[in-house]
Formats: C-alpha cells, structure tokens, sequence
C-alpha cells in the first residue's frame, strides 16, 4: 500500500502527512498519521541485522544429581455445565434454569471482553462448542529467547501475567465500517493498546501496566509461523509494529525482551469486540470536566461529543472514548492511555453490578461477537480455559486493581515518539516481578526462594558474560562485560570469561541453561548484588551467563532498586479502579 506501517502519529502533532496520504484513523487513536520520511527503525523496508548473537561458548562442568523439578501450573478443569438456556417446558423450574442460564452467559461474556476477565465471570452451555470455534488460536512466543517459567513461592502459589491486545485490524465487514478508510483494509494489523494484566500470587490484587502505543524500543527477532519468515531484530522500532512481524506473539516477545517479566497468556480484541461488550453492559459511565468535542478544523478526531459530567458510553461512543486524542488533557498519547483506563475502571464496576441484560437472544449474539473477536494463545483456546482464567480472578477486590502507564520521557532521537524512562520504567517492571502489589498495600507474597541445588566451589564453575547495556539513546558502554567478568574472577569465578557479543537488555539478568546450574547461577548473582528474581533459565545459553543490562551501566555491584520499598513511581500515573470521582480534563480548544 505504500505507507509506513506505523500509523500513530505520535504524542505530538505530525498528522500533516498523514492527511497527505490518506490515511484514516488507527484504533483506539484518531490520529493516522505516519513517519515524514525514512528514519531508523520507522516505517517498512529493509530490516536492519540483528547486532549480534549469543554463541554457545565453553563447556559446562559436570552434571550434577537434578533435584526435583519445579512445581506445574494448574491448568484448570473444565467449564460449568450450565443449563442451556430459557428454552424449555413452562414452570418454575424451567424459569429458574433460563434466569440462571442467562446470569452465566452474562458473566462469560463480561469476562471475555470488557478488560479481559477484570469483571465478573461464569460459562454458559448453551452454544459451548460453537463457541469454542469462534476463538481464534495463535502462538503465545515468537521470539528466539523462551520465557522462564513462574517459580511457585513457599505456599505453592504463582502470579499470573496477561498481555491485553488491542488489534487495528480491518479485517472483516464489521471491523472496516468502523475502522475507517480503504486504504487500511486488510493491511498489516498494529498492536495500538498493549496492557500487561498482573495477577498476585496470592491473588489479593491486580496490577495493569500499559505502554504508550508510541513507544520505541527494541523488537526482537521473531518468525511467523504460518509462512516461515524470519523478521530480524530491530534496535530502534515503534511498539505497535510488533503485531505485524509474526502475530501477537512477537508482541509478547517485545514485552519479554524490555521487561524480562514471564507473561502466561494473550488476549487480542478489535473494533467489533470494543463495540460488543460497551454494548452488553448496557454503557460504560466516563466523565468529563468540560463539554468536549474531539475536531479539529482539518477534520481530524474521534468525533467525540460529550456535555460536561459523567455519561455512559456505548457501541461506536464507546469506542469513539477509546480512540480520543484531540481534546483530553495536551493532546498526547499518555492522556489517552488514561481515558482508556477510566474506561476499563469503570467497566469493571458496571460488570460486578448489573444484570441489566435479559433477553436471551441478544445475549447470544454478544457471545457469539466476543468470541469472533477474540484471538488467544493456546493455553486460552477454549472456553472452559477462559472460565478457569476468570475464576482465578474474580474474587479480587476493585479496590486493589490499579492502572498505570510505563513511565517514560520523550525521545530525543524521534520527535513525539516515548521512550521508557531510565531507572523508573525498570522500577514498575521490578515491582511485576517481583510481584509487588502497585496499589501499596500487603500482600502474602513469598520471597523468591534459594535453590536447594548444591553449589559448586566458584573456581570450578564457567560463566560467561555479555555486554547488554545498548540504549537507542545512549549507545553502549564500552568495556562492560570485561570490567564484570574481572569483578567476579577477583571474588573467586577465575573461569570467568567476557564475550564479545553484544546482547542488548533493558535490565540485567544470570541465565542458565539447566536445573543442575541452577544454584551455581544464584550464587553467581548474590556476588554482584542481582536479586534471586533475575537468575532465570534459558535454552539460549550453554553456560551460566551474566548479561550487565543497560540498568547497570557503571559500578561494581548491581544497584538497588527502589521498587523494593513497595512504592509505585509517580510517573506511572496509578489510578484505582475504585475512583469513581476520576474526569478526564478537557482541553478548551475542543469544548463547545
């Protein structure tokens, strides 16, 4: 088609080339304008070269007697049987049954899409097995790097982490009557709302972390699974490109790679799914401190209007609410992100009070359009998995989900493009880690524990380490690997050694390849000052393996995180779903 495949515009206003090219509004962002031109990492062409690899280098001392290996997950069982439907002889019993039944698709369907099962949940029977057609199955991972799995914690429990995606695709009738223009349809899909959905594992509370769509970072290497091709690493790319370099699981391997946070599953929406649930619940209430209409004299906009206060929103208002740029707060992409996390504050609430739909009809209907929406992993691909998913997380009170935005700066080197912001982006990653509620409160987490792996003495033990301390915006530290590796053959690991590749990583990690490593490889952290939560497992190194992240860029030990103290940087812009006296602020160029 010609355009850049990044359609955002940005945080700052550069729609001029944009309306130049045609291009329409992007989901969940009026502004459709691209980049002015070829720059690094913006844009289609030719993929940069990955900047290096990490060579199995070395061999690794004997094996050691494996312990017993990690505590499984619990998949979940099957879905409730619900009785199917209102349809049946006259009586009360029969009338107990539809009330029933329909309270269960109710449920189902607010949990599906309304923030992805922040709401209330159940699973009706009545169109079980064509619904579970409907759902759409991708691979959770299409990165080269394999994510650990969850640790349980001294009480068996393990959190739970959820990419939300919100997909632009115009990719049937129904997405192209609201997507826009022409040009896009059946284009190359971008992932324009990414919220990472953290569940405690003492499932006390709910983190949510989203990331501006204008983001720029580095997206790794990822291949399609359907065609074969490899897309190679880039350096420098725009977050919401991600999508089109394989299918949501390269999205979850960008997410990986910048915050090194296990993540469990995905949930990708479009257009018809926003408009189906806003519609289900009967409206979402918004609020505004101002009368707003979302123009601008070039007819750029959501086409938002709302008279000053609190409204409910629904169908294509619904989703109008979502893609505001003009007109909330300075214009910027941060000040969308913070309506669309009123909007989903308020969802929450609205599906833990009402029952307003009864007419069993429309309510298959909704079924059926939230489960044609929807594309999840495969350890999602069914309904009774997604019932499973929902009971995990309804009992959470709404008091203690809490939204924030990654903290970030804007870029230097992409004008009205973000970036993460250096120490407090790494901040907010650590606290998901190391499962730290956002909202301040306790929680009956459990400290990492210490593998009951024997160490072996240091000087009989290979590591190796990487240079990872690249940022687009400040290049590497020359020198970095050297200096660490010295560090640790002065404290006793004389086999040592520093290699040459460069492994670009947002924070610094200890991999190792197998459990008989693993207490070798916490040993090895608790030398240069790494928490436990860092030293994870990976088949991408043959040896222990120290990459010293682009959070470590001078120093002998390993700086300490203020994510330890428990609070939530105020960058992060944390917003409880309990605030129902939140409005966002209009601009008055866009009041009426």
């Amino acid at each position: 088609m010609g355009q850049s495949s990044v359609r955002g515009e940005g945080t700052q206003d550069r729609a001029s080339h944009a309306r130049e090219l045609g291009w329409d509004d992007s989901l969940y962002g009026e502004d459709g304008a691209g980049e002015d031109g070829p720059a690094e990492g913006g844009g289609r062409g030719s993929e940069p070269a990955a900047d290096g690899t990490v060579p199995a280098q070395g061999t690794r001392r004997g094996r050691k007697a494996a312990g017993p290996g990690a505590a499984a997950a619990s998949d979940g069982g099957g879905g409730r049987r619900g009785p199917g439907g209102p349809d049946g002889p006259a009586g009360a019993q029969a009338a107990r049954r539809g009330r029933k039944g329909r309270r269960r698709v109710l449920r189902w369907v607010a949990s599906v899409l309304s923030l992805l099962i922040l709401g209330t949940a159940g699973a009706g029977y009545v169109y079980y097995q064509h619904l579970n057609g409907n759902i759409k199955k991708e691979e959770l991972n299409l990165g080269k790097n394999r994510m650990p799995e969850h640790k349980a914690n001294a009480a068996g429990q393990t959190p739970l982490n959820i990419l939300l995606i919100g997909s632009d695709a115009r990719d049937s009738k129904e997405n192209q009557a609201l997507g826009g223009a022409r040009e896009t349809f059946n284009g190359v899909a971008l992932a324009d709302v990414q919220m990472l959905i953290h569940l405690s594992a003492d499932r006390s509370n709910v983190s949510v972390v989203s990331m501006p769509r204008d983001t720029m970072l580095k997206i790794p290497e990822c291949k399609d699974p359907g065609t074969g091709k490899v897309y190679a690493e880039r350096q420098f790319a725009q977050t919401n490109e991600s999508l089109g370099r394989g299918g949501p699981g390269c999205t979850v391997a960008t997410w990986y790679e910048l915050t090194g946070i296990t993540i469990d599953h995905f949930m990708m929406i479009d257009f018809a799914g926003v408009v189906s649930m806003a519609d289900a619940v009967g409206g979402v209430p918004v609020c505004v401190d101002k009368n707003i209409h979302s123009r601008t004299r070039t007819g750029e906009g959501s086409g938002l209007k709302l008279p000053k206060g609190t409204h409910p929103v629904k169908g294509e208002q619904a989703l109008q609410w979502l893609r505001t740029r003009y007109g909330f707060g300075d214009g910027s992409d941060l000040y969308r992100a913070r309506a669309q996390h009123m909007y989903m504050n308020s969802m929450v609430r609205e599906l833990r009070a009402n029952t307003k739909l009864t007419d069993p009809n429309k309510l298959r209907k909704l079924a059926e359009a939230a489960t044609e929406a929807l594309t999840v992993d495969e350890g999602l691909g069914t309904i009774s998995k997604l019932y499973d998913l929902a009971e995990e997380l309804k009992s959470v009170p709404t008091a203690r989900i809490t939204m924030t935005t990654m903290p970030n700066v804007y870029s230097t080197r992409r004008l009205g493009k973000v970036e993460p912001k250096p120490g407090e982006a790494e901040q907010l990653f650590e606290m998901i880690r190391d499962d730290v509620p956002l909202d301040g409160k306790a929680s009956k987490r459990k400290p990492p524990a210490a593998s009951k792996d024997p160490v072996a003495p240091a000087a009989e033990t290979d590591v190796t380490v990487q240079n990872g301390t690249y940022t687009a915006a400040a290049g590497s530290v020359r020198g970095r690997a050297t200096a660490i590796a010295g560090v640790l053959s002065g404290k006793g690991w004389t086999r040592t050694v520093a290699d040459s590749a460069s492994n670009a990583q947002a924070r610094t990690v200890v991999q190792y390849p197998g459990a008989e490593l693993e207490g070798d490889a916490q040993a090895v952290a608790k030398a240069l000052g790494i928490p436990v939560s860092s030293v994870k497992k990976s088949t991408a190194v043959a040896r222990i393996t120290v990459v010293v992240g682009a959070d470590w860029r001078e120093g002998d030990t390993y700086p300490k995180s203020a994510g330890k103290d428990g609070r939530t940087p105020e960058s992060a812009n944390a917003l409880r779903a309990d605030n129902t006296k939140a409005c966002m602020p209009v601009d008055p160029n866009f009041t009426w």
